[in-house]
């Protein structure tokens, strides 16, 4: 007995020795470690083989090609054999991204030159095909017609057979054709929209020469130099969007009727599989009614209205229409009508409009439609909102499969074929995990088990916590443990928050906590404490529209339950609790400084909303309604003029180039503090529009931390 009693001795003193031999992270790896040092292994630049049952990564300058049935391993093209086929002067130093058309054709670009490659026997030969100039950018590549289309400038070009052709020829630097509009709300991330055939270019016009100029000053030269932007605030003048169409063919340009309000919004374009008509959501500017019209393309004329979406708070179309293959008319189309984001049929010439997906939880991403089968994959909350899945749905039936088979975040890529899907997934366990998925059969094969990268350092202990809102809503959070918990100590606490919309913080990722500076906060003595209110993302339409109108007020409420939490809790210092947030955040975090002063003693806001009259119209006016239509609601969530309010330390950090959320807003607020004597500190990033990212973002939170450590930390 005694011998083993000392043998358990040593077990124990041995097991707290490796424990304090963990390490603390650096600020630089709680910042960046998983972009650098701590990075996840993963497989590079995954992706299916067109035509073929192979999938491709690149390993050591090569895209290595994977037989999926046989397992054999074969390199399809190095940067070697690459070289082989340029002059010294020209050799690449790295393999380039290449689009694979098939196992023996393909193409990348280098420079401005866009280069064919053969594979003839064992070789491959290298062509230039064709050349752009250096500035172009909304790049699309046409390989079948010897086509590039791309913008320079605010104009549209397409080099044809070497050949290029001005498709539009504005003068006015104001009007942007062939760009992403509406400042990228409404999921619009491009402008160019390519015909099924190749023959016709659907392109954005964006008239922005009636929106009021914003400077954005580059402070890096003398004398600092001005640069203006379009912004349009809201409840102020608008820019005017139509949609043209080029023929290639006839080269000649038609403008979409798309009758109305000049501020309207021309969302969700797509294109019908015969490549004559064109889809266009048109939004109306207060966001509140959605028709779904087809265009002529060749004339431009109104086909028809194919439906139209109301909502007494606001419509927010972000995807377009999808066609289901060698159908009669069957097109895939996605709404939150029914209060969550779901998957419909819609028939082009029955007109009707049938759910495929239903349920209290959304459809996040389609990954393809499978015509042959009548299945789409998508991706979906369906499990809990608190991670992604993969599935498939029959479009007729309804029968949903889910893919994959662990809990975790998902994300995957889909076979061209349809019949493998690259499953890439975490969890607060599993850094990350790849798995090769059969669609037809469900058999599932692991590619790779990454290790966990963060073993050797002392990592916090993370409770997941499920709270109720005033309407009995689940609210979920995370409490993340100072790593060396004792429950008889009182622990400073800093609430990290965003609780706007389009966001979720909370999920079962990796890691556990969901960020590796709240670990760095926790290994130095803190508790950190985060959570997703109501109006944050993928929890349902009534969710996210619950803050419709006031802006920070519902919000806050929430907020304030997680605070109620906190100070049940033993080992909290009420008095020693802290905010910190970025953006909506930063907005969220200044609000509860001045509108309830006496809950945290230190705040620190990043980039924050000030007054939502200076904020951009698209993003404003769906959830607050213009300033004329809502003057109480704007007054409300103005914070110019409740600075006086503030008892605690306040912190307030802006990007000097930032276009997002302007200069201004904490500028007029430090005017505002300085009308009514009341001290804040402030504190700017040269150099940075809204997000100050790269080495930057480490001396960001370095200053964070600091100010924390300053005001909320006892003395000694």
């Amino acid at each position: 007995m005694t011998i083993q009693k000392t043998s358990l001795v040593f077990v124990l003193c041995a097991t707290t020795s490796l424990s304090a031999q963990k390490q603390k992270y650096t600020m630089a790896e709680a910042v960046n470690g998983l972009r650098s040092n701590l990075a996840i292994k993963n497989i590079s630049q995954p992706s299916f083989l067109p035509g073929k049952n192979v999938w491709l990564q690149i390993q050591k300058n090569a895209y290595l090609a994977t037989d999926i049935h046989s397992k054999k391993v074969d390199t399809l093209v190095s940067v070697n054999q690459l070289n082989k086929n340029l002059s010294q002067d020209k050799k690449l130093k790295r393999l380039p991204s290449i689009s694979f058309i098939n196992d023996k054709n393909g193409y990348f670009k280098t420079d401005s030159t866009y280069n064919r490659i053969q594979k003839l026997g064992n070789d491959w030969q290298i062509k230039p095909w064709l050349v752009i100039p250096s500035k172009a950018e909304n790049i699309n590549v046409l390989e079948d017609v010897n086509t590039i289309v791309y913008t320079l400038d605010n104009n549209l070009y397409a080099n044809i057979n070497g050949k290029t052709v001005a498709i539009t020829q504005d003068k006015n630097e104001n009007i942007l054709n062939g760009q992403a509009v509406h400042r990228n709300e409404f999921g619009i991330d491009k402008g160019i929209f390519i015909a099924p055939d190749h023959k016709k270019i659907a392109f954005y016009r964006m008239d922005q020469s009636m929106v009021a100029d914003y400077p954005i000053i580059d402070w890096s030269v003398v004398p600092a130099k001005n640069h203006n932007i379009k912004y349009p605030m809201a409840g102020k003048t608008s820019h005017q969007v139509t949609l043209g169409v080029y023929d290639v063919e006839k080269g000649s340009t038609t403008y979409m009727k798309t009758d109305g309000d000049k501020e309207q919004y021309l969302t969700s374009i797509a294109w019908t599989p015969d490549s004559k008509s064109v889809f266009i959501g048109i939004l109306n500017r207060d966001q509140n009614h959605l028709d779904m019209n087809v265009y002529d393309a060749q004339s431009g004329l109104l086909v028809k209205n194919l439906f139209n979406e109301k909502n007494p708070k606001y419509v927010h179309p972000t995807t377009a229409m999808l066609a289901v293959d060698g159908s009669d008319g069957d097109f895939i189309y996605q709404t939150e009508k029914s209060g969550f984001n779901h998957l419909y049929l819609f028939n082009l010439k029955k007109g009707s409009l049938k759910p495929i997906t239903t349920g209290q939880w959304a459809v996040t991403s389609v990954l393809g439609v499978d015509a042959k089968r009548k299945e789409v994959y998508f991706m979906a909350t369906k499990e809990t909102p608190l991670e992604k899945h993969l599935y498939k749905v029959n479009i007729h039936n309804g029968k949903i499969s889910r893919l994959d088979q662990e809990s975790g975040m998902h994300n995957g890529i889909l076979s061209s074929n349809f019949e493998y899907l690259y499953d890439s997934f975490s969890n607060a366990t599993t850094p990350r995990k790849v798995n090769l998925i059969n669609t037809i059969n469900g058999h599932s094969e692991a590619l790779l088990t990454s290790e966990n990268p963060l073993v050797k350092y002392n990592q916090p202990e993370v409770k997941n916590v499920t709270l109720k809102a005033e309407d009995g809503t689940p609210l979920y959070g995370k409490l993340i443990l100072p790593t060396d918990f004792d429950s008889n100590k009182k622990y400073p606490v800093i609430v990290y928050l965003y609780n706007g919309p389009n966001v979720q913080l909370v999920t079962n990722g990796f890691p556990a906590s969901g960020n590796l500076w709240y670990d760095y906060m926790a290994q130095n003595g803190y508790v950190v404490f985060t959570m997703d209110g109501r109006g944050s993302f993928n929890r349902g339409l009534n969710f996210e529209n619950a803050t419709f109108g006031k802006l920070g007020t519902v919000e806050m409420d929430d907020q304030l339950k997680g605070v109620d939490y906190l100070k049940s809790l033993p080992f909290v210092d009420a008095d020693r609790m802290g905010v910190h947030g970025w953006s909506f955040g930063g907005f969220m975090t200044t609000s509860l400084m001045l509108r309830h002063p006496d809950v945290f003693k230190v705040g620190i806001a990043g980039g924050p909303v000030i007054d939502w009259n200076m904020y951009e119209i698209m993003y404003t006016e769906r959830y607050m309604d213009t300033p004329q239509q809502n003057p109480e609601g704007y007054k409300n969530a103005n914070l110019l003029d409740k600075v006086q309010n503030l008892k605690g330390k306040l912190l307030m950090i802006h990007g000097a180039q930032d276009d997002v959320v302007v200069w201004q807003h904490s500028v007029n607020f430090v005017k505002s503090a300085v009308d009514k004597g009341v001290q804040i500190d402030y504190f700017m990033y040269p150099g940075h529009p809204h997000n100050v990212i790269g080495k930057d973002r480490v001396h960001l939170m370095q200053k964070v931390t600091d100010y924390f450590d300053l005001y909320l930390k006892k003395k000694e």
